[in-house]
C-alpha cells in the first residue's frame, strides 16, 4: 500500500491550452501516493486560489508554457496572500527561461522545473513542501 503523501492541486494559469505536462505530473503524483486535484485549463489566479482553499491542499503545482509566467505567477501569489493562504507552497513547471527563475523564487515560488527535469526530482520537491505544510497545518 502506498503512503498517503498529501493533497496537491495542479493548475494551468492563463490562456495556455497545452496540458500534457500538467497531466503527466498529476498522474506521477497520484502514482506516488498523493491525492491530486487537476483544475483543467485556462484558469485565473483567483480561480486556482479558490480551488486550493476549498480543497485544503498541501501544495499547488502550476504549469505554464505561454511565456506570461512573470505576470501570472506574481498575480497568483498576491491572490493567495489576499485570501490569507500565502503560506501554501507553490511549485512551477513549464517553459521558463533560466534567467527568469531567480525572479520567480524571489517572488515566493518554492521551486521551478523545466523540461527534462527527472520526475523523481519533481516528486521529491512536492514531498518536501507538502509534507512540511501538512505538518504545519496539524500544529496550528
Amino acid at each position: 500500500m502506498r503512503q498517503h503523501r498529501g493533497r496537491v492541486l495542479i493548475g494551468k494559469l492563463g490562456l495556455d491550452g497545452h496540458d500534457r505536462g500538467a497531466k503527466f505530473i498529476a498522474r506521477s503524483l497520484r502514482e506516488d501516493g498523493f491525492e491530486v486535484i487537476y483544475t483543467g485549463i485556462r484558469l485565473t489566479p483567483e480561480e486556482i486560489v479558490s480551488m486550493a482553499i476549498r480543497e485544503d491542499v498541501d501544495a499547488i503545482g502550476l504549469s505554464l508554457l505561454s511565456g506570461v509566467h512573470n505576470e501570472l505567477i506574481p498575480e497568483m501569489l498576491k491572490a493567495l496572500r489576499q485570501a490569507n493562504a500565502g503560506d501554501i507552497p507553490v511549485i512551477v513547471g513549464g517553459i521558463i527561461p533560466q534567467e527568469d527563475i531567480p525572479h520567480l523564487r524571489h517572488e515566493g515560488i518554492c521551486d521551478v522545473f523545466t523540461p527534462g527535469t527527472p520526475i523523481q526530482t519533481v516528486l521529491n520537491a512536492f514531498r518536501k513542501v507538502a509534507g512540511e505544510y501538512h505538518q504545519k497545518k496539524r500544529l496550528t
